[in-house]
């Protein structure tokens, strides 16, 4: 049923059934329900390198996706890709294919200069400053994380001495919109980091009802009066240990 409002993005429908569903797309659906979405290509290259992962199957399309699976668990790992319509319609994708649990790593932009470069945060939620959500939850400012999610990733870093944030994300679609006042805005209603994906994929899963969580490591910094890059993408030793970590969470959510 549609709640109609004057902005088309806010006429939200709670039909789970579309003209066009995940289910169409599928050929064999995958031996296993646990997935890893990471945003490190390098580190997907690493892992083959050393046979850690091999290639489980193709999936067919403009922009094909690859699937690989751990060699020595039934996990299947996979490059995201950027914005919430690829990755979190990617993920809508998986699901029906038979994955119940994901966890997800990347980096992001900080709002914060005190935080550093590779601090982990626990994703807690997103600010909604994008539109693909919007079709799988109703409107509102803020989408949050399972809480049981959330606490599941804690307590294994609390338990291993790893050290963490917890907090908000502010996904946007518009990379080249992220301006002064937004980013105190952003700021200010609890966002760590800017990333574009979280709020579509925290949506997917609330809406198909499977465990999701996301760990985002401290990238490039947005915070201060000229954009300081930070080297973030070359920080491959934290790239790796996330993977592994998703690795391992993955069985735990």
């Amino acid at each position: 049923m549609i709640n109609e409002a004057n902005v088309p993005l806010l006429e939200f429908d709670s039909n789970p059934t579309a003209k066009i569903n995940p289910e169409a797309f599928i050929e064999r659906p995958f031996t296993t329900d646990k997935m890893v979405i990471t945003f490190f290509p390098e580190i997907i290259d690493k892992l083959k390198a050393r046979g850690e992962i091999e290639t489980e199957r193709i999936i067919p399309g403009e922009n094909q996706i690859e699937i690989c699976r751990f060699t020595d668990s039934d996990i299947l790992i996979s490059l995201g890709q950027v914005g919430c319509p690829a990755c979190g319609g990617n993920l809508d994708l998986f699901h029906a294919m038979g994955i119940m649990k994901t966890m997800f790593c990347g980096g992001g932009g900080v709002l914060d200069k005190n935080i550093e470069v590779g601090q982990i945060l626990v994703v807690e939620g997103a600010i909604r400053d994008e539109g693909f959500s919007y079709h799988y939850i109703e409107p509102s400012r803020v989408i949050y994380t399972k809480e049981e999610t959330v606490k599941t990733i804690t307590d294994y870093f609390d338990e291993n001495d790893i050290s963490y944030l917890k907090g908000l994300t502010w996904t946007t679609d518009a990379i080249f919109r992220e301006t002064a006042d937004k980013m105190e805005r952003r700021k200010s209603e609890g966002a760590k980091i800017v990333e574009m994906e979280q709020a579509g994929c925290i949506a997917v899963s609330q809406f198909r009802n499977f465990a999701y969580g996301a760990l985002i490591y401290g990238g490039d910094d947005i915070s201060q009066d000229e954009w300081d890059k930070r080297e973030w993408r070359s920080r491959e030793g934290i790239r790796y240990d996330l993977v592994k970590l998703c690795k391992k969470l993955v069985e735990l959510i």
